[in-house]
């Protein structure tokens, strides 16, 4: 399997992991949401603790406003947050 493929692999079993905490196994709630930013993410999300962020984030993501979050949407979040990364660590040309 290509690094590719794994990274995509691990995509999906991490939001899975989540999603399967509580009621639906194919969305994140909000709290599901926030653990998942809080293991996850850890330091590149300062304000994972913060609840209030945690709101916002969740918001904006809920692109349907179905009250939750799906995996097309979590996908924006990290494509997003990679995006960040690759300008801050590479800079931008």
């Amino acid at each position: 399997m290509s690094d590719i493929q794994k990274a995509m692999a691990l995509l999906i079993t991490t939001f899975t992991k989540y999603a399967s905490k509580e009621g639906d196994k194919h969305t994140l709630n909000k709290e599901e949401l926030k653990e998942l930013l809080q293991n996850e993410f850890g330091d590149l999300l300062c304000k994972a603790n913060d609840q209030e962020a945690i709101d916002r984030i969740f918001k904006d993501l809920d692109t349907n406003k179905s009250n939750s979050v799906d995996f097309s949407e979590f996908v924006n979040l990290i494509s997003c947050l990679t995006q960040m990364c690759h300008e801050h660590f590479v800079g931008k040309e």
